[in-house]
């Protein structure tokens, strides 16, 4: 299966959905290319992982690479709907611990509405 996005902005929040198999960084180069345009005008960043079916070492490179750039924009990365594989992957990995991970958007939406927005530092 091969690795796909969908990504809308919704109340100043990048929500990006994952689907497939991502096991190459190529796979995520468009991903990582407008995600650094998007950067420019939000610091904050939904990924939902419900439909990843599966990702490697590499893949979990991309989803580091992607906290790593909105937090040191001064914004944060948040993971939600993860699937029973991801969320093993993420608990062997301890990659909870690194990542805001909520239940769904709902709860992703709600955590940031408590957060104060923060300017980037683009």
């Amino acid at each position: 299966m091969e690795f796909s996005y969908q990504m809308e902005v919704k109340d100043n929040i990048i929500i990006v959905s994952l689907q497939g198999e991502l096991i190459e960084k190529f796979q995520a180069q468009a991903l990582l290319e407008e995600l650094e345009i998007r950067l420019q005008e939000s610091n904050r960043i939904i990924l939902t992982l419900q439909d990843l079916k599966y990702l490697n070492s590499s893949g979990l490179n991309v989803l580091i690479n992607i906290l790593t750039r909105f937090r040191t924009a001064g914004g944060e990365a948040v993971v939600c709907c993860l699937s029973k594989k991801v969320n093993e992957l993420f608990l062997i990995t301890k990659l909870n611990s690194v990542f805001t991970v909520l239940k769904d958007l709902d709860e992703s939406d709600a955590y940031f509405k408590s957060t104060k927005e923060k300017p980037t530092n683009n």
